[in-house]
This record gives C-alpha cells, structure tokens and sequence, in this order.
C-alpha cells in the first residue's frame, strides 16, 4: 500500500475531524483571478459545510460570480502529526431570512459551546441575519490525509 493510501481518512474519520476542529480558510477566486483565502468558523452538517459571513464581504461577491470554493482543515503542530482535510465545493449562498438565522444560530451554538448561550443570542442573530447570508458548502471532490497513521515515520 502507498504511503498516499495509508494515511488517507475514511468517512468517519473526516466526520469526526470536522466535529473536532473549528476553523475552515476558505479559497474563492476574486474578480483579478486570484485567491483570496479567509478564515471561516463552520458547522458540519450531513456531509457538508454551513456558516454565515456579511452579504457584502469579498467572499460572497466572489462566490456570486463563481459559486466555487476549495475549503481547507487541518491540524498539527508538527510533521508526523499532520491532520487535514481539502474539499473542493460547489457553494450555495444562502438568502433565506429563517435559513440565515438557523444557520447563525447553529454556528453561534458550536462556538459558545452552549446551547443555553444560543438561545439566549436569539435576538442578537436576528439582528445580524438582516447583513448576512448563509453559506453552504458542498463538496465535489475530498483529499484527505493523517500523518499519525505513519507511527512517525515517513
């Protein structure tokens, strides 16, 4: 087996690494063609990714002339520990005033770690999904990898 092979994750393993990490730099192309890459917190949810930004950030103007994004997760803080995951996905801006707020509220949750913290920001979302949208991102095409199935060696 390659070493390529051996250190590719299964499905539950990219499930489980997603639940675990919180911050997604996200790769749109801008209106000179090149990348412009951000940092984005993020819900998984069935196989994809969802999160909201402010409709008038540079990110949504690219991704409404090309709805496409490569979206990268990783972890480590040294070789043999390397974690990630590349999705290249086809993206969704999202509009729909209920749909920005629940996706807000989903991504407020994850982050405060509480769900009592969410309610309680309820009216605070509201607010701020009057500025936002919603971003949905669905993979076309995932690259995985884990340098810990190497045992430290490479």
């Amino acid at each position: 087996m390659s070493r390529r092979e051996q250190i590719k994750m299964t499905q539950a393993e990219i499930a489980e690494f997603l639940a675990e990490e919180r911050t997604a730099n996200v790769a749109t192309i801008g209106r000179n063609t090149r990348p412009h890459v951000v940092p984005l917190w993020f819900v998984p949810e069935g196989g994809e990714l969802v999160s909201w930004t402010y409709e008038s950030s540079q990110k949504v103007a690219n991704l409404r002339r090309l709805a496409q994004a490569s979206v990268l997760v990783e972890a480590g803080e040294s070789y043999e520990e390397l974690r990630g995951v590349l999705m290249e996905c086809d993206v969704e801006v999202v509009t729909d005033a209920d749909e920005v707020v629940r996706i807000g509220g989903a991504v407020t949750e994850r982050y405060a770690g509480n769900p009592e913290i969410a309610v309680a920001a309820y009216q605070f979302i509201r607010v701020q999904a009057a500025k936002r949208v919603g971003l949905r991102f669905t993979p076309t095409h995932v690259t995985s990898w884990d340098h810990r199935k190497l045992g430290g060696t490479y």
